[in-house]
């Protein structure tokens, strides 16, 4: 199976036991895919490419995004220690059904967001992630402009040592992003279709004030 035809839905961060049990840092917002056994695809260091596995059963770590799952065919801790680090997926086909103004995460990163009033292309969504209700982090295309101070600045002319001159690095400058609310007011129109998104922002929304720094 070709790695682009999968989904990621979870990576392997530690063992339980002596049985072979794993735990599994989630990546989906379908922790059924942990419970419900079947078919999965599993990366470990070392393979070029994903392998068939089935999961056997699975049961969360309560208060944390962590499941305990019982892949088969590992049975001791042994072979489960050799499976950390190895992230686990499910074919782009075997999606749950949405619904309605429901979305893969996937399918939002890297979506267009303008401003439906004007039209203004803002920016590009790079995350989303949930904060009581989900938000989506997006990129401005209109980066702010950063005034650097030649007092801060060393002078490598005054820096004799060539090994000085190599371990001096200039200061990353970070992106700016905006934090918008995915909720049906401020987003009303998702269209995956032309990989767009149009938002009616409240006031203030976009600004150099409540942008946050992207690292």
């Amino acid at each position: 199976m070709d790695i682009d035809d999968l989904i990621e839905i979870g990576t392997i961060v530690g063992v339980l036991g002596l049985k072979g049990e794993v735990k599994v840092k989630i990546a989906t917002d379908f922790p059924e895919r942990f419970t419900k056994a079947g078919e999965r695809w599993l990366k470990v260091k070392g393979n070029s490419s994903p392998q068939k596995v089935e999961l056997v059963k699975g049961r969360v770590i309560p208060g944390k995004d962590v499941y305990v799952v019982k892949l088969d065919g590992v049975d001791d801790r042994n072979q489960a220690e050799a499976l950390k680090g190895g992230i686990l997926y499910v074919d782009k086909c075997d999606r749950p059904k949405l619904q309605k103004d429901e979305y893969h995460v996937r399918d939002l990163i890297g979506l267009e967001v303008y401003n439906q009033e004007d039209k203004e292309n803002i920016g590009i969504v790079i995350d989303v992630f949930s904060a009581g209700n989900d938000i989506l982090e997006v990129k401005l295309h209109k980066q702010p402009e950063i005034e650097i101070n030649p007092k801060n600045e060393p002078n490598l002319e005054n820096i004799s040592r060539i090994s000085k001159r190599k371990k001096f690095k200039p200061k990353k400058i970070k992106e700016k992003t905006i934090l918008i609310p995915f909720v049906q007011e401020i987003v009303p129109i998702v269209d995956l279709d032309k990989k767009i998104i149009e938002i009616n922002p409240p006031l203030g929304l976009i600004n150099d004030n409540q942008a946050q720094e992207s690292q």
